[in-house]
């Protein structure tokens, strides 16, 4: 059955941090840490979250900071999708949860020349961070040709809501772009009742 106990407890404790940590280093090795244990269950993720698109990728909004110091997104995945090369701005924690992704690395010259730095293959479990300071620009394609998987990221921001930046891969030069989000409805993590009704009963 699915359980969206641990979704809850992952918005919880990552406030708790961006509440009491300021420096990117803390926050990422904290965030970090909390979406290892996220990631490590595939039980919570509901449904409506993890469809794919038959014409694009999604990023679905699961829950945002009401003081948007961060947010945490589902992206699915469908079979050979994949992003244009884009940054962040924002510091950025990707977890995988189903399948596996290729994420393609660059970085960006003075004249804005872009050269590829390696490949990065993520599968269930495994957790990793991009930041303009360490890493930021990046291309990622579902790694499966046969089924969707699903990453899922938190954010230093509304992710949705900042504008970031897609690159023509030949040229390197930069357009602004705002990614938005695919769903228009959050995950309901406050019904708690059916808890409360069985330590009643």
């Amino acid at each position: 059955m699915t359980t969206i106990t641990p979704l809850r407890d992952f918005v919880a404790d990552m406030t708790r941090l961006v509440s009491s940590e300021s420096c990117e280093d803390g926050l990422l090795a904290g965030g970090k840490t909390l979406l290892e244990r996220l990631v490590a269950d595939d039980a919570w993720l509901p449904d409506a979250y993890a469809e794919p698109d038959p014409d694009s990728y999604r990023q679905n909004l699961l829950w945002c900071d009401p003081l948007e110091r961060f947010s945490l997104v589902s992206f699915v995945w469908g079979p050979g999708q994949t992003t244009p090369v884009h940054d962040h701005t924002v510091w950025g924690l990707i977890g995988m949860l189903r399948g596996s992704e290729i994420g393609e690395n660059f970085s960006a010259a003075p004249d804005g020349t872009l050269t590829k730095t390696g490949d990065e293959v993520l599968t269930p479990g495994m957790v990793s961070a991009v930041s303009p300071s360490i890493g930021d620009i990046h291309k990622v394609s579902n790694a499966l040709a046969d089924r969707p998987s699903i990453s899922i990221h938190v954010y230093g921001a509304n992710i949705g809501a900042v504008r970031r930046h897609v690159f023509d891969a030949e040229t390197g030069t930069p357009k602004d772009f705002v990614s938005g989000y695919s769903n228009e409805a959050i995950p309901n993590l406050f019904d708690r009742s059916a808890d409360v009704r069985g330590a009643i009963s």
